[in-house]
């Protein structure tokens, strides 16, 4: 895509901290550093979002992730943990519509990074998570 972003790091129109590269994906550090090290893992063919990958693809790209993982942790002994992210779509906070993983290294508990997960199991009774489950099921083969 000429004016997505990612692209253009792909094609180094725009300069970047690239702390890993191949034939398939490219990770850098993000520029927001939302921790030290934060990263950036990216397929350097240009796809939307998660929906978008064929298995060919995604097992490429996910193959690379934990190599990139280990190395930025490798690269601070304060780094305790790691979240890995992927936001699809613009109601799950994707900001750029090119496809990418956020490794974004834990400190602390109390590293300005939040994540939360609300308990909704008493809104949904075991019918209605049969019918969820149905749902999904059916639609496998997709």
């Amino acid at each position: 895509m000429k004016d997505c972003i990612f692209c253009k790091i792909v094609r180094n129109e725009i300069p970047s901290y690239t702390v890993y590269e191949d034939d398939i994906v490219k990770a850098f550090l993000d520029i927001s550093q939302g921790t030290p090290g934060h990263t950036l893992v990216i397929p350097k063919k240009h796809i939307a979002n998660i929906f978008d990958y064929d298995e060919e693809l995604a097992s490429a790209v996910f193959a690379r992730i934990p190599k990139i993982a280990r190395a930025v942790k490798a690269s601070n002994p304060d780094i305790k943990g790691m979240n890995i992210l992927n936001n699809n779509g613009q109601v799950a906070y994707q900001s750029v519509f090119h496809s990418h993983f956020h490794l974004v290294p834990r400190y602390t508990s109390n590293d300005d990074f939040k994540m939360i997960f609300k308990d909704n199991s008493n809104k949904y009774s075991p019918e209605q998570l049969k019918a969820i489950q149905e749902s999904i099921e059916q639609h496998m083969g997709d």
